[in-house]
């Protein structure tokens, strides 16, 4: 059985959803640090002029650096859900499908979740449920699982029976940190990387910019179109070694001629 491991996001990118639609079971790493100006509270939408963020404003804590995910409570004492949706409607309002996908996206924006985690997973499983991705989800605070980095990873890839894990690549810095595989491999789980290819499709406003939210993809080519589009990005995942032999090595020989 493959799984994946992520941290619930603000309108991922259309990669998010492939990694999600390629495995078996999809865990959502909640009960993890939160880090500040990550993407679990902002992410892009294509302007005119360019990329926008669209951020999601936080409530203060006294001690910000050890709160988790699950944790975090969004300030709506800030009109930032009027602000996003006014940024979207400007925007798209063009696009081939802002009638169709307007009423959703706005449907999402306004729900009056209080805790961020809550809100990113309502927008992700929404918007999954919507495009035709089947693939199970859990809540990795559901599965009460410790350790730290890949030590939590693997300790929730045995509880859940995993056998193959695939990992985005942003991930090799601490999973290829100590030794080959890390704490994954060493605990018999096989460990791919994610493999995937950003497709051009149209969209407004000029030259094809890619990483944007996914709204961006929905407005743009619609519901129906939309997984066929971000399937075509897919590759086949990278085994650990060849990773770490044709891209981790060659980062290191740069790196070393600084």
């Amino acid at each position: 059985m493959k799984c994946a491991i992520m941290q619930p996001t603000y309108n991922p990118w259309i990669g998010y959803f492939d990694l999600m639609g390629s495995i078996d079971v999809f865990v959502y790493l909640d009960d993890v640090q939160l880090v500040r100006r990550s993407w679990q509270v902002r992410n892009r939408i294509k302007t005119s002029q360019g990329e926008l963020f669209l951020s999601i404003p936080l409530k203060k804590t006294s001690r910000r650096e050890e709160v988790k995910i699950k944790d975090a409570y969004i300030d709506d004492s800030q009109p930032w859900r009027q602000k996003h949706l006014k940024a979207i409607n400007l925007n798209y309002k063009k696009a081939p499908y802002y009638e169709e996908v307007f009423p959703f996206v706005k449907n999402l924006i306004e729900v009056p979740f209080d805790k961020l985690t809550d809100f990113n997973i309502n927008f992700i499983e929404k918007v999954k449920d919507k495009i035709g991705i089947r693939t199970q989800t859990i809540r990795s605070y559901d599965l009460k699982v410790d350790g730290k980095k890949d030590e939590k990873l693997s300790n929730i890839c045995k509880k859940l029976g995993c056998d193959t894990y695939i990992s985005p690549q942003g991930s090799a810095e601490y999973l290829e940190k100590e030794k080959p595989g890390g704490l994954i491999v060493k605990n018999g789980i096989n460990l791919f990387y994610h493999n995937y290819i950003h497709p051009a499709y149209r969209q407004v406003y000029g030259e094809f910019l890619p990483y944007m939210g996914v709204i961006d993809l929905l407005f743009n080519e619609g519901f129906d179109n939309a997984l066929k589009i971000i399937r075509s990005g897919r590759k086949e995942p990278i085994h650990y070694l060849v990773f770490r032999k044709n891209f981790l090595q060659d980062n290191e020989n740069e790196n070393s001629k600084l």
